[in-house]
């Protein structure tokens, strides 16, 4: 192991103890959660190359999705197969450097998802609020502008807490009774001051998350006070279905991260905090590509194409 890691800790490695440790249902817990990313995988990657494939989805908002399947794909695949692997091996442990790196990758793909949802419902404030002008707003270049933006800010925000966690020790307990390498529950595992990361996870950390989910409120304050506005019942109904997938996903999204990171600890059990990271790891990005795809009529039509293409393909 690097000689980095070994002068700011004894431990060489952690134990996962997640949902595998000491279950009665494994087998039925491994085959499950196999299925779940097999679909993750597939539904995202089709959401991908039917936005790439159809000049029908080639729009802002199809764009932001197409980036939204990639990332929840990459942040499925951050603890998912670790976990399985570990299963089928018989094994609990991740080593040091492992961890730091398990930890960084689920910071910056956890940080771009909630980044692109804010990004998708300013989307959806232009198109509702400002329908006529939504070509010359929403440009090609600042759409790139915007993704790439917030890549570059959960990049620097993951790095910033994956190095100061580095500079930790830890001593004896290396039992993480999680899915994951968690920043919590690093945190509570280390043996030195952990006072500057706590710091940082309670400014610049909240300020990241809550910064995103402020500018969907105020989005959806204008889109709906822009909706009741219309006259007729089925002008507001389509207005509203146009959101109602981003809504569903904010939903899901922004419940499971208050209810393991804003509320009382006194609140918090490890049984709690692991059931609420499958919601966000795993349940979320599979559900995903179905809330957007069977909500939306092009998207389902594209879909159909490219299975139809496959299917033909592969009869002959």
């Amino acid at each position: 192991m690097d000689r980095n890691w070994t002068n700011h800790s004894s431990v060489s490695e952690f134990l996962l103890l997640g949902l595998f440790w000491k279950t009665q249902q494994q087998q039925i817990l491994f085959v499950l959660f196999l299925s779940m990313y097999m679909a993750t995988v597939l539904g995202n990657l089709l959401i991908i190359l039917a936005i790439s494939t159809d000049s029908r989805l080639h729009s802002p908002m199809y764009f932001f999705l197409s980036n939204l399947s990639f990332v929840d794909f990459c942040l499925s695949s951050t603890i998912v197969p670790n976990m399985l692997t570990n299963h089928i091996l018989s094994r609990h442990t991740i080593s040091f450097p492992g961890c730091f790196t398990q930890m960084y990758f689920f910071i910056l793909f956890t940080g771009m998802d909630n980044c692109l949802l804010a990004v998708m419902a300013y989307d959806r404030f232009v198109a509702i609020c400002h329908p006529l002008h939504y070509t010359t707003k929403m440009t090609h270049q600042l759409c790139a502008l915007m993704v790439t933006g917030s890549w570059g800010i959960v990049n620097v925000h993951a790095l910033l807490h994956t190095l100061l966690m580095a500079q930790l020790s830890f001593c004896a307990d290396n039992r993480i009774p999680h899915l994951f390498c968690d920043v919590n529950a690093l945190l509570k595992l280390s043996c030195s001051d952990t006072h500057l990361n706590e710091m940082m996870i309670h400014t610049e950390g909240v300020l990241l998350m809550v910064t995103p989910f402020v500018c969907i409120l105020v989005s959806y304050i204008y889109i709906t006070t822009a909706v009741l506005s219309v006259p007729s019942t089925k002008g507001k109904w389509k207005a509203f279905s146009t959101c109602g997938s981003h809504l569903a996903v904010v939903s899901i999204f922004y419940g499971t991260i208050i209810a393991v990171y804003f509320t009382p600890a006194s609140s918090h059990s490890d049984e709690n905090d692991i059931t609420a990271a499958v919601m966000y790891t795993v349940v979320t990005p599979m559900l995903n590509p179905f809330i957007y795809s069977l909500r939306n009529k092009d998207m389902k039509g594209a879909l159909k194409k490219i299975i139809c293409i496959n299917f033909f393909s592969f009869q002959q």
